[in-house]
């Protein structure tokens, strides 16, 4: 017997390379996907209205964490010349942004976990020129810059509600260590 010639008949060699032809096209490489947006923060009411931080302030700031009760007596000293915040034509606040000499009107924007920003309406809570609020109690607020380059030039701002006209200002007193009774002389 002899052996069997390996010979591929025209038809089956048509349908040989039809099926290899096939599997290139179907492999070729789609579009690139367009890159996702970053995600967008939901604006949530603020933790307090506008109207609450409106009025006088003393303003001070400080860089090391240690230091925010020496800082928070210092904004209280600066009510001699006190920063004004007022309310804007549009309902926000009236406020300084970095580096800018005449307030703007910022809004307060409310993010999850109960966070409260100040900054430019436009942007989404947590904007780069926005300022976390970190402590609000009426009489102190503590405001934290969300761009770590001008956090590390202005520090965390202590702004301390202004005493009314005429009020006395309030001293923070250290209290000092009582006295040790002398002993009695032996006898």
């Amino acid at each position: 017997m002899r052996p069997f010639p390996l010979r591929l008949t025209p038809i089956l060699s048509v349908a040989v390379l039809g099926l290899a032809l096939g599997a290139c096209t179907t492999t070729s490489m789609a579009p690139p996907a367009e890159p996702a947006a970053p995600p967008v923060t939901p604006t949530l009411p603020p933790a307090f209205p506008p109207s609450a931080i409106v009025g006088k302030w003393g303003l001070a700031a400080y860089h090391v964490p240690t230091d925010r009760d020496r800082t928070e007596a210092a904004a209280l000293r600066a009510c001699t010349q006190p920063y004004v915040i007022t309310l804007g034509p549009t309902g926000g606040v009236m406020m300084h942004l970095a580096d800018q000499a005449t307030p703007s009107e910022l809004r307060l924007k409310g993010a999850p976990g109960g966070k409260t920003y100040i900054g430019p309406a436009d942007d989404p809570p947590g904007g780069m020129q926005d300022r976390l609020v970190e402590q609000f109690d009426g009489r102190v607020m503590i405001l934290h810059w969300v761009d770590p380059e001008v956090q590390g030039r202005y520090g965390t701002m202590v702004y301390v509600r202004c005493p009314a006209e005429g009020a006395k200002t309030p001293h923070h007193r250290v209290s000092k260590p009582k006295a040790r009774p002398k002993p009695k002389p032996a006898g």
